[in-house]
């Protein structure tokens, strides 16, 4: 029994919270509890539509390519950082041999990564889906699928917080405090930017909705986040209606 006369969480209960950060990051003194519950349907792999193997495989094959990619990007700064101090002919032999080696693995599992979604009509037609959208590529798109397989079966709001992308409330009692995106799956909200970053520039509709909150003066990062946001959500309608991307003018 807690000193307020509340009854202390039980270790499921503390578990429950610590979910993609979504209830522990949250200082709302009022909490949609249901919204809360129906997340938790979904987790950790109960209600999955997928097989649980190809999730398996499928999740581990785009995060080993996640981190090949953050490598070569560690390599690539190191290179730049021995050229600025004129020491790259030292290590130049060795930076090409790593580079190839990386770019190789990268090649190898992104052919791997499309192998295992074509083995699969269901998986197949949902890359084709999320695909049709510009600004969502092979890789976002699986990783999509990987880390967000509850894709098309949830709301709107639902997969922009398992994402991170909802805005959290930063209230208690009568302090009203900045909204901020926080928790949900952190590997498929940085490719999510990544994809919003594409999609504001070549997606029309997504271009005019990122120009609009630019004249109204917001920064560049808000901007990125709603635009991903945006993105996730109508991705979501896509998979749940099962039909592809169709541009309107904005």
């Amino acid at each position: 029994m807690r000193s307020d006369g509340h009854a202390a969480p039980t270790g499921a209960q503390w578990s429950d919270r610590r979910l993609d950060g979504s209830a522990t990051r949250a200082k709302t003194d009022r909490i949609d509890a249901e919204l809360i519950a129906h997340f938790l349907i979904f987790r950790p792999e109960a209600g999955r539509t997928l097989p649980a193997e190809h999730l398996r495989l499928l999740r581990a094959l785009t995060t080993r390519r996640a981190q090949m990619v953050e490598m070569r990007k560690r390599l690539l700064a190191q290179i730049r950082a021995h050229r600025k101090s004129g020491t790259a002919e030292l290590f130049k032999d060795i930076d090409l041999e790593l580079k190839e080696r990386l770019d190789g693995a990268i090649a190898e599992l992104e052919s791997r990564i499309s192998e295992l979604l074509g083995r699969d009509s269901r998986l197949a037609d949902t890359a084709r889906i999320l695909r049709s959208v510009p600004g969502i590529g092979p890789v976002a798109s699986s990783t999509l699928i990987a880390e967000l397989p509850e894709l098309g079966v949830l709301t709107g709001e639902e997969a922009a917080a398992l994402t991170g992308l909802a805005p959290v409330a930063q209230d208690s009692g009568t302090l009203r405090g900045k909204r901020v995106i926080a928790g949900g799956r952190r590997a498929l909200r940085h490719v999510l930017f990544q994809a919003a970053l594409l999609a504001s520039h070549h997606n029309p509709t997504f271009k005019a909705f990122a120009d609009r909150l630019r004249k109204a003066g917001k920064s560049h990062k808000v901007i990125v986040t709603a635009v991903a946001r945006k993105l996730v959500i109508i991705a979501n309608a896509l998979c749940k209606s099962r039909r592809e991307w169709e541009p309107r003018h904005p």
